[in-house]
């Protein structure tokens, strides 16, 4: 009965991912460009700190960064998915549902003060069914208003870190 129910479950699930996927039109490599991509007014080293310190905020997990070639590889921790799917089966006992989002950055110098920073995000969902076989599903994050809020972020960062290091250091008085 378990099999059964597990079967038609997997087979509803399978069914659902591909009518969600036929719907989606494809966007062009440059419309997906317009949004994954923004150009600051900053230094490479400065910008480059500043995504590190907003993906660390953030909860991410550095993989790689390197300042030379500008890129960095992060993850969130892992999360337990609690859909309704996810739910019932985690009740019958059939899989485990858990999700996390991946990461690349690049970092490119236009000028000395000018960079670009592009970045691709991938929700990763895997699934661990009874006997230990895994399945994972990765899903491109199209969302323009996730990519706009995250350069938000950089951008405040960029702003904090030039304020610092623009403002003048008041002399120390020595003890006479």
């Amino acid at each position: 009965m378990k099999r059964l129910i597990l079967a038609l479950f997997l087979g509803a699930l399978s069914l659902s991912a591909c009518v969600q996927q036929a719907v989606k039109p494809q966007k062009t490599s440059l419309e997906i460009q317009a949004y994954q991509a923004k150009v600051f007014e900053a230094d490479k080293k400065t910008t480059f700190n500043s995504v590190m310190s907003v993906l660390q905020d953030l909860g991410y997990i550095i993989g790689s960064a390197s300042l030379d070639t500008g890129f960095i590889t992060a993850v969130s921790p892992n999360k337990q998915i609690d859909s309704p799917i996810a739910q019932f089966a985690r009740l019958i006992g059939s899989m485990n549902m858990e999700g996390r989002t991946a990461v690349t950055v690049s970092i490119e110098e236009i000028s000395p003060k000018k960079t670009r920073v592009r970045l691709n995000l991938v929700d990763s969902q895997t699934k661990t069914l009874q006997y230990g076989q895994k399945a994972t599903d990765d899903t491109p994050i199209d969302d323009p208003k996730v990519y706009e809020s995250a350069f938000d972020k950089i951008g405040e960062a960029i702003f904090i870190r030039q304020a610092q290091n623009t403002t003048p250091t008041q002399p120390t008085k020595s003890a006479k």
